[in-house]
């Protein structure tokens, strides 16, 4: 059985195995603040109709699942940091968590998962995707490009976590520019902002001389 033939849409059947997997992950991470884990209430929330969740086996096991969430009427509203226009709010599908058995990384199992939900997702109804990922979180953010998600914005969400705010409009494609482009190191957080303030937007990340760099074009 390939990972690709395993993979399949959850219900709250799974629910057991899916707070497990997240225990199991979160219990080994180097830096927990990269990961926002969700509460039992929020995946029986998703699981009851609001997003969806993907899940991967090998052999009847859970070995990784990302998750979906319609935010519904978030106060913080995603939508909102990228500009989306208040009336086409219910459009707004967020990615959400994402969790792989520690002893099957390296196998691209959340981006393998990402492009399977986008290719399930109720068209008709959701339109734009965003998300947040910790600034140095790099494999998370080389998975969010591969799914043609792009930083919108660089803000405090959650309280007090800094989080780049990232964006696909699943109708209109993203063209990036090549006239004008800036390359600035991941650490220079003030540039960035003023970058994103002024029309800029974040297309990926490459490494020079051991610093991350954030390529930004307009």
């Amino acid at each position: 059985m390939t990972l690709q033939s395993s993979l399949s849409l959850l219900t709250e059947d799974q629910l057991p195995e899916v707070l497990a997997l997240q225990e199991q992950v979160m219990a080994v991470l180097e830096q927990p603040e990269f990961l926002q884990p969700l509460t039992e209430e929020e995946f029986l929330y998703i699981l009851h109709g609001n997003g969806m969740m993907a899940g991967a086996y090998v052999d009847d096991r859970l070995i990784a699942f990302r998750a979906m969430l319609d935010p519904g009427e978030d106060d913080e509203h995603l939508g909102i940091d990228v500009g989306v226009a208040q009336n086409e709010m219910t459009s707004v599908l967020y990615s959400e968590i994402t969790c792989v058995d520690p002893a099957f990384r390296g196998h691209g199992l959340q981006t393998i998962l990402g492009k399977w939900l986008l290719e399930h997702i109720e068209s008709e109804h959701y339109r734009y995707i965003c998300t947040t990922v910790a600034p140095f979180n790099i494999p998370s953010l080389k998975d969010k490009f591969a799914l043609d998600l792009q930083i919108k914005a660089l803000q405090v969400k959650y309280g007090n976590k800094l989080r780049y705010i990232l964006f696909r409009d699943l109708q209109k494609p993203f063209k990036e520019a090549t006239s004008e482009q800036q390359a600035v190191p991941m650490q220079d957080i003030e540039r960035q902002q003023q970058l994103l303030l002024t029309g800029w937007t974040g297309t990926r990340i490459e490494k020079h001389d051991n610093e991350w760099q954030v390529l930004y074009v307009k």
